[in-house]
């Protein structure tokens, strides 16, 4: 199964059941994210890691330690309005790119809780970007 076919069949799975039900992704907390193109204006799906700051979602734009950042990044930063697909439901959020000691406190966290983050910032020069999401009220 190519890359595009496996993120097609997570995202079902994802919409079915809240959690990756099987697989090597079993269980681990993804989230759906759709974030609005940076230059195309459409809509665009990414499969994001993520863990909880009390009631807002921390997600880390680490592509796996590589040089740039991934395009869903660029995206929420030109429109921060996204939608998160988590847990069973979904929502509009507002993404903020975090700095400084929040930025640090929520990187630390976010990789106590999903260790293989641990090592992407060696792996690039650049300052993995963290994002926290807030839900928008409706």
């Amino acid at each position: 199964m190519d890359n595009e076919a496996f993120a097609q069949a997570l995202m079902v799975d994802l919409r079915a059941n809240g959690r990756p039900s099987g697989g090597p992704m079993a269980g681990k907390p993804l989230m759906i994210l759709t974030t609005t193109g940076a230059r195309s204006g459409q809509p665009r799906e990414a499969i994001v890691t993520f863990t909880r700051d009390a009631d807002r979602f921390v997600i880390a734009a680490s592509k796996g330690g590589a040089p740039t950042n991934p395009a869903w990044y660029h995206n929420l930063v030109t429109h921060p309005e996204v939608t998160v697909e988590a847990d069973g439901e979904t929502f509009t959020a507002r993404a903020t790119p975090t700095s400084g000691a929040e930025r640090d406190r929520l990187w630390d966290r976010h990789a106590d809780q999903l260790p293989e983050f641990r090592e992407y910032p060696g792996k690039t020069t650049r300052l993995i970007p963290v994002i926290v999401l807030e839900r928008v009220a409706a």
